[in-house]
């Protein structure tokens, strides 16, 4: 008898000991994740306000929202087949976890989309994110008078319910006497969805001046653009992704800047939405970088910037742009350009345009008081070819037209590109000329002095 109890007695506190770690577990990571949701440690910005956690009323109830099934001619996607009911998906937002999730739907969104479509499709279009502007920022106030905008949304194959929750977003947070026009650009999508289920639900729920312009053929993002802002009549182009959300007084921001000096080009700060769970989180400061090898970063903003009356909440002086999310006057744009045609599909470009807009006589700023979410989307297996060849096509043009002899820096890091075809620049260099713009040496001493110049290996005689 003692010695069945002794056994009961052991399995007792093994069994104890394993829920005691799992509760240890789950609470380290709670504790771990709110310490990464903290408010921005920088001198002048207010604390951000706590993501709801009522996370579940942010996803839709209203029978009338598409659940599209991904169809193509070529591709047949049965995504939305057997999507369980929403209160069958139990969401952690403090964890930014899923359980209970139907994982081979979700994985299939991941293959095609880079993102989890399963609660994409879940979520309301009209869903509240959090306001993560600092105190200083909700404070301030903007004339009701300022600039139109016209906002340029250029997409292929995106998820409808992604696509959808974007337009809405911008309807839902900008005053409509600013709010010009929305463009949409379809790059020649295969997807049936974005066919006749997109027209249908632009004809009955959309405003008039929600616009849907098809292209013949796929001319990818930099070209798509370039329809979208030929297309546009508004004031102020407004270049976002197909996949964000925009917080609480996002546009007002941007148009006063650009209305105080109509050669200010500006981006909001960037907030992130998880590829995973879709959860809505503040970003930090940042501004724009790069690496020699012509890779896009985000850095941290020198102390120096936030030292002013404004702290935080002043605009900061950026190097480069992220590129999928900016704002710039629409003559201007023509004025220094536009984007170069001659590059492919993505890729290139926001660097291509940052150096441009430094170097002949404009300014780039990154607006804190202006946030947009945007779905950090991981790089699809099937598509990395087709983005580095772009990529590396685009660098190429870049560089021989804008780096000078800091060329070599970029050969320094990608020898094997020395050689490689990048397209006819006579164009883009004549504009350069035209435009008077200064020299690369220039944008490094007063734009960009802390990026390292590496030494050259000596020349052979």
């Amino acid at each position: 008898m003692r010695n069945i109890r002794t056994h009961h007695f052991g399995h007792g506190c093994i069994f104890t000991s394993l829920i005691w770690t799992l509760l240890l577990f789950i609470y380290l990571n709670y504790i771990e994740v709110n310490q990464l949701l903290k408010n921005v440690p920088l001198k002048g910005a207010g604390p951000y306000q706590p993501f709801s956690t009522k996370f579940s009323s942010n996803f839709a109830n209203n029978s009338k929202q598409i659940r599209p099934q991904l169809k193509t001619k070529k591709v047949e996607n049965k995504l939305d087949q057997n999507i369980k009911a929403t209160n069958n998906i139990m969401i952690s937002p403090k964890l930014d976890m899923i359980f209970n999730e139907n994982v081979q739907i979700r994985d299939l969104g991941f293959q095609q989309h880079g993102f989890n479509v399963f609660i994409s499709n879940q979520l309301s279009y009209h869903r509240h994110v959090p306001d993560t502007r600092s105190m200083k920022c909700q404070a301030k106030s903007y004339p009701y008078h300022l600039p139109v905008a016209s906002i340029i949304i250029c997409f292929y194959n995106e998820v409808l319910s992604a696509l959808l929750r974007t337009v809405h977003s911008v309807i839902d947070h900008t005053p409509w006497h600013l709010l010009h026009e929305i463009i949409l650009i379809d790059d020649h999508s295969e997807f049936d969805y974005l066919k006749e289920n997109l027209r249908k639900y632009m004809k009955e729920k959309f405003p008039e001046n929600v616009k849907l312009i098809r292209n013949d053929k796929r001319e990818g993002l930099i070209r798509g653009r370039m329809i979208g802002a030929a297309n546009a009549t508004g004031e102020v182009l407004v270049f976002l992704d197909s996949h964000c959300e925009v917080n609480k007084m996002w546009l007002q921001p941007l148009l006063f800047a650009i209305q105080k000096d109509h050669r200010m080009v500006v981006c909001p700060l960037i907030d992130a939405i998880s590829a995973y769970t879709l959860n809505y989180m503040p970003s930090p400061i940042l501004r724009g970088g790069f690496t020699w090898n012509l890779h896009f970063k985000w850095e941290h903003v020198p102390r120096s910037y936030l030292l002013g009356p404004e702290g935080a909440a002043a605009p900061i002086k950026s190097p480069t742009m992220a590129g999928g999310i900016f704002a710039i006057n629409r003559q201007y744009f023509f004025e220094i350009g536009q984007y170069d045609g001659g590059m492919n599909t993505w890729g290139g470009e926001n660097l291509e345009i940052s150096f441009r807009i430094w170097m002949c006589g404009g300014k780039l700023f990154i607006i804190p008081c202006s946030r947009v979410g945007h779905i950090s989307r991981k790089m699809l297996s099937h598509k990395a070819h087709e983005i580095v060849d772009s990529l590396q096509y685009n660098s190429l043009r870049l560089v021989h037209v804008w780096l000078d002899e800091y060329k070599e820096q970029f050969f320094l890091q990608r020898p094997d590109l020395r050689r490689k075809e990048y397209g006819n620049i006579s164009e883009r260099v004549e504009l350069r000329k035209i435009l008077g713009c200064k020299s690369f040496q220039w944008y490094l001493d007063n734009i960009y002095p802390e990026l390292k110049v590496f030494p050259l290996p000596a020349k052979e005689n």
